[in-house]
């Protein structure tokens, strides 16, 4: 049985781009499942995991999310800071600016951040005030505050595996209105296209993807899950892949793939089985759902 979640976690760029589409935004789970997220796993290098298509990163997805959508938004990227700064202060003279991916670890208003982590992130920037920048940050702080300094740090995106420093989107504009249940199945092609692993970008040597990922990292949590590895997973890749896939699962349901939306529930029930066993350091467990989740993602191509 599907129960639709509501609640928070990880989702900083879908919230981010519901802000900026404000009265007219899709739920954020159609904005997820728009970008493909929940379609695949990947374990990069043989080590790092997440639960979302081989070859993906969130900056791959965007253009064809916007269109799924009926959306449209002008990019800018590079340059040097003092460049990036005055482009942000120009855009923020029209409304507020969606800016990533950040480096998480820089955001010091959040409790915990005194450097890189490695970790992405997405807000949407609403002024610069003398020595502060004003956001929202979809982690849960409304209209916090950061120093200019620490906040161009994070924007230079120089500690992540993926994107261009000083990214940001601005001049959101719809082009036309499509409805929800419309923008899932204009999502479809490119869901497919992820989850069978064609079209690959260029990937580090020893990455594996969907069940072969499942497998692998069954095998590298069962002979004794890392400290790294463990706090990986148990605070960012399995609170969001269990949502991913739950959204999935909820999106498949609307436009009458019912058999997909029972794979996709059984996906998001094994990953979110997956955070009381590895918080516990039960690896046994973890091991053995993580066997059970390999097969799916074979069984939800053919059913796409």
């Amino acid at each position: 049985m599907h129960i639709p979640y509501t609640g928070s976690g990880p989702y900083c760029y879908a919230n981010s781009f519901a802000m900026m589409f404000g009265a007219a935004a899709p739920s954020v789970a159609v904005i997820e499942f728009a970008t493909s997220s929940p379609f695949g796993m990947q374990l990069i290098g043989g080590k790092l995991p997440f639960f979302d298509p081989y070859g993906w990163d969130p900056e791959l997805s965007f253009e064809d999310t916007l269109a799924a959508l009926g959306w449209t938004s002008d990019c800018a990227k590079g340059g040097s800071a003092a460049e990036a700064l005055l482009r942000l202060e120009a855009a923020l003279a029209d409304g507020p600016v969606w800016v990533g991916p950040l480096e998480m670890g820089h955001l010091r208003h959040q409790p915990g951040m005194t450097g890189p982590i490695e970790a992405d992130h997405y807000v949407v920037v609403l002024d610069v005030e003398g020595d502060r920048v004003l956001m929202h940050d979809p982690q849960g702080y409304p209209y916090a505050t950061l120093p200019l300094a620490d906040f161009m740090d994070a924007w230079t995106a120089k500690t992540l595996t993926y994107g261009t420093p000083f990214t940001m989107r601005t001049g959101f504009v719809r082009q036309r209105e499509i409805s929800e249940v419309d923008a899932i199945r204009a999502s479809l092609p490119a869901a497919r296209r992820w989850l069978s692993m064609k079209a690959v970008p260029n990937m580090p040597e020893g990455s594996l993807g969907n069940g072969a990922a499942a497998e692998a990292l069954a095998g590298l949590v069962g002979s004794g899950c890392s400290k790294g590895l463990r706090a990986h997973l148990i605070h960012f890749a399995v609170r969001v892949g269990a949502r991913r896939a739950n959204d999935a699962a909820a999106c498949l349901a609307r436009i009458g793939h019912a058999e997909a939306a029972a794979i996709a529930v059984e996906q998001a029930r094994l990953i979110g089985s997956l955070q009381y066993p590895l918080t516990a350091r039960d690896d046994e467990t973890a091991a053995a759902q993580l066997m059970r989740l390999a097969p799916t993602y074979d069984r939800l191509l053919a059913v796409l």
